[in-house]
């Protein structure tokens, strides 16, 4: 249960930190789509750890291989299984979390529900099992880009108390993958790396902000009520491990506005309707309106500081804990690419929702 995200596109990620390897099922892509590691690979090392000095040392090669779903470089039309080898994984470095609870994390949750957990490395509760995301969203994203010309991006824009200005309109991934940290604004990038390597030193850890873009969106994509296309982007995003807020639009700061002020008002630009603003964040009614799609994904800093910190163990007793092993002192530069995919998942899986319904028009 829970493993599962989508409707008619669909995937399943399976796997642990510190077991043989980890991937994910993709189920319902449409047949006869030119698909190849190579497509892949790229987006499973901006996620892969080990890529700079300010994430974790673990040293991973994440090389992805497709196992049935294709022949002859194209889609079936089948299921999608891709598979990473896990290569350098220590479980020894967390024999001490056999009996103690690392605070923050969930290992005394896992451990109440199920009466068992994957102690080496967190198991599934470790961020290794977004590599099957990135690798079913890098697949996503490709079919919404050829088929509808959507673009999908993210970046930092916030790291602790250092804040970027990034219009969502003007930042582009070239700007974005010009430094460690992700960040398309480079002197504020300098100062973001500055804050994680501080905080690496003292063994601590920072959080921040990513924003998640999505342009050339079509008008109509989206539900009504219960599965409306902000609700399916909230719950993409706080499925993602240390995500901890999700704001769309305006956000909280559009409660400080009266309605006049937040309104987008409507017009005709260029044969389109268009919006002459954007506090809407391209969606409104749940359904997709015609403008950028943007929003922001709070991440708290790393649960696992290299300092001693209260807890328990197994038989409730209190004691002490200090994190070993290797870790990242700010998820945020490779929390991009899963922001990206979950993304790229949720509008294709509406796309996708509103292509059959169309088809099944009367009018179509």
């Amino acid at each position: 249960m829970g493993n599962s995200f989508g409707n008619l596109f669909r995937i399943t990620t399976w796997g642990e930190s510190h077991g043989g390897g980890v991937g994910v099922v993709v189920d319902g892509c449409p047949p006869r789509i030119r698909l190849t590691e190579s497509d892949v690979q790229p987006d499973l090392d901006r996620r892969r750890p080990g890529q700079s000095r300010i994430t974790t040392p673990r040293k991973e090669s994440d090389t992805v291989q497709i196992l049935s779903g294709t022949f002859e470089g194209l889609t079936l039309g089948t299921p999608i299984l891709l598979w990473v080898k896990n290569e350098d994984f220590r479980p020894e470095a967390y024999s001490e979390m056999a009996t103690k609870y690392r605070p923050s994390h969930a290992d005394y949750t896992y451990q109440a529900k199920y009466g068992i957990r994957a102690w080496p490395g967190g198991g599934r509760t470790s961020a290794r099992e977004t590599i099957g995301r990135v690798a079913g969203g890098a697949i996503a994203r490709k079919i919404l880009r050829e088929r509808w010309g959507v673009e999908v991006l993210a970046c930092v824009t916030q790291v602790k108390e250092v804040v970027a200005s990034v219009d969502p309109e003007l930042f582009s991934s070239e700007q974005v993958e010009a430094n460690i940290v992700r960040c398309p604004e480079a002197d504020i990038a300098e100062k973001m790396i500055s804050v994680i390597e501080q905080a690496r030193t003292e063994g601590d850890t920072v959080g921040g902000v990513i924003l998640g873009v999505a342009r050339g969106v079509p008008v109509g994509w989206g539900e009504p009520v219960f599965d409306r296309l902000e609700a399916d982007l909230g719950k993409a995003m706080l499925s993602l491990p240390a995500s901890k807020g999700f704001e769309i639009g305006s956000g909280f700061s559009g409660v400080t506005l009266t309605g006049t002020q937040h309104n987008d008002p409507i017009r005709r630009i260029d044969g389109r309707i268009r919006t002459t603003s954007n506090r809407s964040g391209g969606i409104q009614g749940g359904i997709s309106n015609g403008e950028t799609i943007y929003f922001r994904v709070a991440f708290k800093p790393v649960a696992t500081v290299m300092q001693e910190q209260l807890t328990v163990d197994l038989g409730g007793e209190e004691t002490t804990l200090k994190g070993r092993g290797r870790h990242d002192p700010c998820v945020l530069p490779r929390a991009v690419p899963m922001v990206e995919a979950m993304t790229a998942l949720v509008l294709l899986d509406h796309a996708m929702r509103q292509s059959a319904r169309e088809s099944a028009s009367p009018e179509s």
